[in-house]
Parts: C-alpha cells; structure tokens; sequence
C-alpha cells in the first residue's frame, strides 16, 4: 500500500504530555502540565446552560446548515461586530485549526509570512498543504517589507501563542490597514483576544471592511470549550465565502450540530452569558497574579516583550525545558517554535499561566 505522506509529525506537546503522565505513574508525583495550550484555572459550568437543550431536536439530530446554523452566525455578528456586519460574512468551522487549515488550502498566495516565534501547528499545517512559509521579525517591520509581501500572506496572531505578547491595538490596527491596501492578503488568527475582551471590544469592527483580511476565530480559549472544535472563519469576501462552505460540506457534512447548540446559548442567554463572564474573570484574574509573580521572581523573560506586554495564556521564562521538568513542571523549549532561532530559544521556555494561582506558586517557589 503506497502512502501519500504529508511530512508533518505528530505534536511534540503532546509527548511532552504523555512523559509527564508517565512520570506521575513511575514516581508518585505529581506534574504541573504548563505544556497544555488549555485554560487550566477553572472549566467553565455549563450546569445551568444545558438544561434547557432539546437532544431530539432537529438542530442537533439532523445534518447542520452548510456555513453553520443562521441564529449562531447572527449571534457572532452581534457579539463580535456589534451587529454591523453580516452573518454571510460568516461561516462556523470544526475550531480554529480547522478554521486555519481551510483558509490554508484555499486561498492563492505564495507564502505565508510567519512571525519568528510562531505556534508549531502553523508550520505543520503548512506542510500538509504545500504551502511555503517565510519568516517576519517583528509586526513593524511589515510595512518595509510591502513589496517583498506582494502576492503573499501574513499571519498576524495577538496575543500570540508562543509568547504571550499583546501589541498596541492602534499600531497594530494601522500594519494591517496598509497591508489590506497594498494588496497583501492578512491572517487575522487571535483565538485569546476575547478571553480579555468582551462585546465592547470594536477591533474586529474596525477590521471587518477590509477585503484582504480574514479572521480566523475559536471558542476553545475564550470560553473554554477546547473539547467542543467549534470556530468560525470571517470575510467580505463573498466568493471565498462561497468556497470555503463548499469545502466545509465535503470536508465534513456540516458543523457539530451540539457544539453550535452550546455556543449559542452562552452567547444569547442570560445563564449563557453568566457563564461565560464568571469563566472570564477567575480565569484572568488568575493569569494576571501569575504573570505578576513571575515577574517579581525575574523568572518572565522580558527580553521578548520589547514595545509589548505579556497578556495571553502563555509567556517565556528563563529557564531550560529541562530544568523545570526537574522542579516538576511541565513545559515546551522555546526552540520548538522558532526555525531559525533555535539555538538561542533553547535556553527559555514556554508555559501556560492560566492554572490556578496557588497551585502555580506552590511549584514555582523551589525554582532559585
């Protein structure tokens, strides 16, 4: 049997994974696994949420809607753009990876430019679909490089995932204004903006008119559903929008009708919307004690937060992979997101600091 072999390989976060379960088993001890890209501090209760669902209804027994059903698409638009928009512009995908990996194969470009630092799946999803990549330093130097970008992409992720690192709304907003009006094609990838934001937050308002900017979306991290797969990709663009809902229904035959049934309510209910704002406080509440305490130990590596500030679920310390799997903590060398750094980044480590904050202290206080 002849193979088509896609030349990516399985997540080295998800062995990391794996040996800290092993760990545990061998030892009797317990590891704090900072390698997970999940929201650790609290799940979100959906006790109250789910009682009123109908498992027998059609919206959840029967093949979804193409683009995802219209009352979830309706909602996104309030809650996301103010109303503004328009939920053709919309269509809900299986999370943002699918989301990605459907703008990924779909749009024309030569490549698509990635920050230096960059989440691994990126490169590896990339690679499945033969599409080549280059490499930007930081989000100012984009604008020098307008002619190199033509008939190109850039992937712009804020806060990001490796490091953490929330920009400038303005700066940021006026990068990628002169992108979309040069021609350049913009990922809009930022799965952890509204973990921090809520409705008022008008970002994605001032970007929606854009013809050249896609936004890619996730409820895995601002409302805590990793489990559920459910995203949704935006754009004016009418005929993308077209094709992207042909590719979703011979890719899938439809979104989670369940998952689509969840996402509205939190968005639409009063018990929905309670959940998600109870979720979103504990959740950052903890995230920020735990940057601010890293930061008092000089254990935050504030070399990669020049002209930024650690915002997101993630950051960079100073320490070695290695050194903190000694002290019991689990976590990702530096030198797994990068290409051209490595040898630098692997002195430092990325983590996950939406755990709770006691627990995090508890392992973090024996590290010298």
């Amino acid at each position: 049997m002849k193979i088509n072999r896609s030349g990516a390989v399985l997540s080295k976060i998800v062995q990391i994974g794996e040996n800290l379960k092993e760990l545990t088993r061998v030892n009797g001890k317990e590891y704090l696994p900072l390698n997970r890209g999940v929201n650790q501090v609290v799940p979100i209760d959906l006790t109250e949420v789910v009682k009123g669902i109908d498992f027998n209804s059609p919206e959840i027994q029967v093949y979804p809607h193409g683009a995802g059903r219209p009352e979830l698409r309706a909602a996104i638009n309030e809650e996301f753009f103010m109303g503004k928009s328009s939920s053709d512009r919309i269509l809900i995908t299986a999370g943002g990876m699918h989301a990605l990996d459907l703008v990924a194969q779909t749009v024309c470009i030569g490549k698509l430019y990635l920050p230096a630092y960059y989440w691994g799946c990126y490169y590896k999803m990339l690679t499945i679909r033969n599409v080549k990549n280059a490499e930007y330093n930081s989000q100012a130097d984009l604008l020098e490089m307008l002619e190199e970008l033509e008939g190109n992409a850039v992937l712009i992720s804020d806060p990001s995932n490796p490091l953490g690192d929330k920009h400038d709304d303005e700066q940021q907003l006026d990068i990628i204004r002169q992108l979309n009006d040069a021609g350049v094609v913009v990922y809009y990838d930022c799965p952890y903006r509204r973990l921090f934001m809520d409705g008022r937050d008008d970002y994605y308002v001032r970007l929606m008119d854009m013809e050249n900017v896609i936004i890619t979306e996730s409820f895995s991290k601002s409302v805590g559903l990793s489990g559920q797969r459910l995203g949704f990709i935006y754009t004016k663009n009418k005929e993308l929008h077209d094709e992207l809902e042909v590719r979703v229904m011979y890719n899938t035959n439809g979104i989670n009708g369940f998952a689509q049934e969840l996402v509205l309510r939190l968005l639409t209910t009063p018990e929905g919307k309670r959940a998600v704002s109870d979720f979103k406080a504990k959740t950052t509440r903890d995230i920020a004690l735990n940057i601010d305490y890293l930061k008092q130990r000089k254990l935050l590596a504030d070399e990669f937060y020049q002209g930024t500030v650690p915002k997101g679920i993630f950051v960079i310390v100073n320490r070695s992979e290695e050194e903190l799997l000694r002290h019991y903590i689990g976590a990702v060398s530096l030198d797994f997101f990068t290409k051209t750094r490595q040898t630098y980044a692997s002195a430092y480590s990325r983590i996950c600091v939406s755990v709770p904050h006691e627990k995090f202290v508890t392992y973090f206080n024996d590290l010298k």
